[in-house]
Order: structure tokens, then sequence, then C-alpha cells
């Protein structure tokens, strides 16, 4: 009999339909959540390990030849489950804007520079202690329409696959400090502080390289009081 899966830390996630984040009037869903009671075959594939994997895809400044403008930052952490045991061979995916505020996909119409050495986009496995490790340069704020004068605070998604597709997880990343948090309706919408807080990244000066890089530190917890806050697809 296959385990339900549910989601702790409910009281995190924001509302589906949040007024001040107002696409989601458009994307929310209205009708009852049909739940999957035979979940074994997505459950068991895709296979998602190792040989996907190349060589720079977590080197997000290495992957077209030239260096991208901006600060470049080393970003690690560790994924641990509720228990705070470490998760080895977890599929890392990160996609972010440029040092501009701009993404790579041509739906983005920021009139921003586009960096042709950057194209926002990374993968790697957790290794047997549960770390992951990046090597991107710092995104830049984007305006985005939600409201006026509204700008998003820089950020990187984050995407953490177990063996399939149905158990994807996705979240974003912050950097500390920043001047746009109280203004971010998708932030915002977070109404635990320390949820809040633990979308956070910490600077790390272990994870610094000598004039070469900062580094920043971001755990991620999958379970329990102290889980890191996802998109919340499963209600």
């Amino acid at each position: 009999m296959a385990t339900p899966l549910r989601r702790d830390g409910r009281d995190a996630h924001p509302d589906r339909d949040h007024p001040a984040y107002r696409s989601t009037a458009l994307r929310h869903p209205r009708q009852p959540l049909v739940p999957l009671h035979d979940p074994e075959t997505e459950l068991a594939r895709p296979f998602l390990g190792a040989g996907p994997i190349a060589p720079l895809d977590h080197d997000l400044t290495a992957q077209r030849g030239g260096q991208p403008l901006g600060e470049r930052i080393v970003v690690t952490g560790r994924v641990r489950d509720g228990n705070g045991a470490p998760l080895a061979g977890q599929l890392v995916e990160v996609w972010q804007a440029n040092a501009s505020g701009r993404y790579a996909q041509a739906e983005d119409r920021h009139d921003a520079p586009l960096d042709p050495n950057f194209a926002g986009v990374g993968r790697c496995l957790t290794d047997a202690a549960g770390t992951y490790r990046f090597v991107t340069v710092k995104p830049g704020p984007y305006p985005w329409r939600n409201h006026d004068k509204a700008w998003r605070p820089s950020h990187i998604h984050f995407s953490l696959f177990g063996t399939a597709f149905a158990s994807r997880l996705i979240t974003q990343m912050y950097f500390p400090g920043d001047p746009l948090f109280p203004y971010d309706p998708v932030m915002q919408s977070v109404t635990d502080e320390a949820a809040r807080e633990r979308m956070v990244a910490a600077f790390d000066l272990d994870a610094t390289v000598d004039q070469w890089a900062t580094g920043y530190r971001w755990d991620i917890v999958l379970r329990g009081p102290a889980a890191t806050v996802f998109e919340d697809v499963e209600g």
C-alpha cells in the first residue's frame, strides 16, 4: 500500500488566491482537487539519476565559453529530511535572472540587457552529505507589473526532485538585507515570519573563494516544523 503524500507546515503556505499577488486569480484551481489513489507508476518512474548531469551544469558562469557580467557568487547548502538526516542523490535545479534582472527566455520583455554568456539555468546532484553547490552571478531585481512600482527582490528559483516527477518541490531563495522584501507580495504571502526567514540565504565566509567569489549558504529542509516553504501544489 502506498503511503499518502502529505505536506508538513501547511500553515506557512499562502492561500492559492492571494489578492496582493494578482496573477493568482488566474492560476489557482477553482474546482476540488482530485486525489491520485494509485501513484505507484509516478513514484517509480522516471528515475532521475547522475546520467543526465554534465560537468558544467552546476557552474552557470562557465556554460557558454565566456564570463557573464555581475557579482560572481557560490551558493551551497545541505538538503535534509525532517529529522535532520542528509539526503544524497537529490536532483537540484536552479533558474534565475542575470545580473541586470532579465531572464534569458524570449518571454521576458524587460528592457534590461541580455548577457550572451549567461543562460541562467543549472543543476546538480547532492553528495553523500546532502550538499549541493552552484557557481553563478547574483541576479538583479526586475519589474513585474503586479502593482505600481513593482519590483521582485533578487532571488534564485530552486526545484528538487526525488526519484520521480511526482516528488518535485519548487521554492525561491532570497538574499539577506534586500530592501524590496516588505513590498513583494510573493514573499509577504508567507505570513509566518520564521518561515519567511528560512527563505533567505546567509553570507558564508567558508563558502567564499578568496579573490574570486562571495559565498552564500542556504539549507533546504523537506519536512517537519523547520521545513523550507515550497509552492503548495498538493493543497
